[in-house]
């Protein structure tokens, strides 16, 4: 059987937004509430450069495959991020499609760090602050202003020009006010809603910085070694995560040395209903993911079929 190759370029234009998401909601749900098979996510060290990272097995119900996802990690690479990702028939094992995953997880988790900041904060909350001008700064923030009415947007990184562009870009995309900020702090102080995508291994947010009633998503922690959000700030918050176990292994609450009594719930419960999440508008609500597979499959699984019902990607026999 011909195994579909599908390039970087093609998944961009197979990848649509308004059908995704009600697609990604429904498996958060299924993850946190039915299915028990858990996550796995292997990191290994290359050299002081960089790491590798298998994320597998992405299975959720309904879905008649799953995905193997690697990738490689260079922070001083653009992108800083590159892999692929393997789509196989569940039943068989048969590998249905290799497709680049670096953009896939680009848009997978900007418009994930979105929804958790749409369904978490404020209804109300239109004043954003972007920590990270890099790409998930630019995805969580364009699918966030999908969701809801954005009103102005400070961003700040520690390499300005990144930030200058980010916000000479974005207000372009989506013709809202967004100003460059001097530093973190400078950045957080006004905002109903905070978005940090950094490699940060020091906390940065802190409990002095933030008004009443904030969110943030924090989605830089991913893996030991990194941390964005103090244990201040954690401890006096709702903390809801895609994983309770990773969330301590490698997460936001393992960067700061804190266990699973930190956890409110996870964003599957949210979304299901069996939490209520924000209780009230002056609680602070953080969201801290690490990116999980079954993620990775919901998306490589719209791309694979719009694919063939488009005629995109080339057939290739790799095991001729």
């Amino acid at each position: 059987m011909a195994t579909l190759f599908i390039r970087q370029s093609e998944c961009r234009a197979l990848l649509n937004v308004e059908t995704i998401l009600p697609e990604l909601k429904n498996a958060f749900v299924s993850y946190s509430t039915i299915q028990s098979k858990r996550a796995l996510r292997v990191r290994s060290e290359i050299n002081n450069k960089g790491s590798s990272t298998v994320l597998f097995p992405g299975m959720i119900p309904g879905i008649p495959a799953y995905s193997v996802k690697i990738h490689a990690k260079f922070p001083d690479q653009n992108p800083a991020i590159r892999g692929v990702l393997c789509l196989h028939d569940i039943e068989s094992g048969v590998l249905l499609a290799v497709m680049d995953s670096t953009y896939l997880t680009s848009f997978r988790t900007g418009l994930i760090g979105a929804l958790s900041a749409h369904t978490l904060a404020n209804s109300d909350a239109g004043f954003v602050a972007v920590i990270g001008a890099g790409v998930q700064g630019y995805q969580q923030l364009l699918q966030l202003a999908a969701l809801r009415t954005l009103k102005e947007v400070w961003v700040f990184d520690t390499n300005r020009g990144k930030a200058v562009a980010y916000a000479r870009t974005l207000n372009e995309e989506l013709n809202i006010p967004i100003n460059v900020a001097d530093s973190a702090e400078h950045s957080v102080g006004f905002a109903d809603i905070i978005l940090t995508a950094t490699w940060a291994t020091e906390p940065f947010i802190l409990s002095g910085m933030l008004k009443p009633g904030v969110h943030i998503t924090a989605l830089g922690a991913d893996e030991p070694g990194k941390a964005e959000v103090s244990a201040e700030v954690l401890k006096n918050s709702l903390f809801v995560c895609d994983d309770r176990q990773l969330a301590v292994e490698m997460g936001a609450l393992c960067g700061v040395g804190l266990g699973q009594e930190i956890i409110g719930a996870e964003l599957g419960e949210v979304l299901a209903g069996h939490h209520p999440g924000r209780t009230s508008r002056d609680q602070t609500t953080v969201f801290g993911g690490v990116g999980l597979a079954f993620q990775d499959l919901v998306v490589a699984w719209a791309i694979y079929n719009n694919a063939l019902q488009k005629g995109v990607g080339e057939e290739v026999n790799f095991f001729d």
